[in-house]
Order: structure tokens, then C-alpha cells, then sequence
């Protein structure tokens, strides 16, 4: 899992989906690929979605860490499933950052990887925070079965299986 620098032709794999809910109803829209490695972009493109209920991005990385990101006024909340993915992935150090968490140090890599950031983010849509942790410490899953296990808490467990297919 090595850090993809600027220059690189190697991409990061993974997805990144949109997810929005007007009255009662939830939509998913896929991502562009190239933000897997970008955070800004990713928040940036969330508040272009026009609606008026909530948005929030879903990405997972790598099948090795997820983030979820809903903007809010003045930022954004955000979640990074393992706070050790910052040694190795730019979209990680960039949560860490705006999070105003340090990088773990190489020696704490040894240790089980553990989340930063809300986990109250999703409490409004089925989500609290005892759950989300235990989705979190669900070690033995990838990302994208933990965020599909946040989507079907949350209500949109199908949009987000057929927007994932066509991927």
C-alpha cells in the first residue's frame, strides 16, 4: 500500500459514491475515480449536489480503510475508518489534517487500527455512535461490506448495491 505521489501513474483503487435523500426518498451516484485521492474534491462535489435533504460521500480505499464525508456549514464532518491509513494514503493524512489529528507514528501501526473523526456523523439517518463503532471494529470486513452495512442501516441499502455494480 504505498503512498501514490503526485507524478505516479498508479491509482488508487476503491470507489467514492454521493449520497442524497429528498423527503423519502435516497439516491447514490457514483464518485469521479480520480478523488479516492482527494478530499477536497470530494467535499467540493458534495456541495454541488442540489437538494434539500441531507449529502454525504461514502468512499472506500483500497479495501483497506472508508471515510465518509458530509459537508457542513463552515466544513465538513468526517470519519476515517483507521487512523494508521494516514501513513500510507493521501485522502487519509488529508482527514487527519482538517480533523487536526497528527499522523501515527510508523510504531503505532503495530497496534489495531482504531477510527478519527464523528462517529455520531450518520445518528440522524439510523446510524449512532455505539453502531457505527462496532461497524468500525468490524476488522474482519472490507470497506465496502462495512459501508454497505451503514447504507442498509440507513435506508438505502439497494441504491447503494446497484449504484456499486455498475462500477
Amino acid at each position: 500500500m504505498p503512498l501514490v505521489s503526485a507524478g505516479s501513474t498508479a491509482t488508487t483503487e476503491g470507489f467514492g459514491v454521493a449520497v442524497t435523500r429528498e423527503e423519502t426518498s435516497w439516491r447514490c451516484a457514483l464518485l469521479a475515480p480520480e478523488l479516492l485521492d482527494d478530499l477536497d474534491g470530494v467535499i467540493t462535489a458534495l456541495r454541488r449536489v442540489a437538494t434539500a435533504g441531507p449529502v454525504f460521500g461514502l468512499v472506500a480505499v483500497d479495501d483497506e480503510f472508508f471515510v465518509i464525508v458530509r459537508p457542513i456549514p463552515g466544513g465538513a464532518a468526517l470519519l476515517l475508518s483507521d487512523a494508521t491509513a494516514g501513513l500510507d494514503y493521501d485522502i487519509a493524512a488529508d482527514v487527519l489534517d482538517l480533523l487536526q489529528v497528527p499522523i501515527p507514528e510508523d510504531d503505532d501501526v503495530d497496534d489495531d487500527p482504531w477510527p478519527e473523526g464523528d462517529l455520531t456523523l450518520l445518528a440522524d439517518l439510523g446510524v449512532g455512535e455505539q453502531e457505527m463503532q462496532l461497524i468500525v471494529d468490524e476488522v474482519d470486513l472490507y470497506p465496502d461490506e462495512q459501508l454497505a452495512m451503514i447504507a442498509q442501516r440507513c435506508g438505502f441499502g439497494d441504491q447503494f448495491a446497484a449504484v456499486l455494480e455498475k462500477a
